[in-house]
């Protein structure tokens, strides 16, 4: 029997990011797309130094969803970075705080 997927949960984040794309300067054409909610848990984690418990705390999600957005977010970011590629922001399913 195949394995049934999870629906993806709203994530509740606390800012959208303004800027939505970023490009290295010789406007490489491939691109990763990371979700507003892999951006908010860089943010929270990275950034703001919260601990996995207290960011997925602050989103309403548990440390499981927490941890993999996270570690998605960190492998398309660390792809871009290395291959000299477009990262661009869009999509997800969130709602602002």
């Amino acid at each position: 029997m195949p394995r049934r997927r999870r629906r993806r949960g709203e994530r509740r984040v606390g800012v959208v990011p303004e800027k939505r794309c970023f490009s290295p300067p010789e406007g490489e054409s491939k691109e990763v797309v990371l979700r507003v909610e892999e951006v908010e848990t860089l943010r929270l984690v990275d950034l703001k130094n919260m601990t996995q418990e207290e960011a997925a705390r602050e989103m309403e999600i548990s440390r499981k969803t927490l941890w993999n957005d996270l570690k998605s977010a960190r492998k398309k970011v660390a792809k871009a970075l290395s291959e000299g590629l477009t990262i661009r922001i869009e999509g997800g399913k969130y709602q602002l705080k």
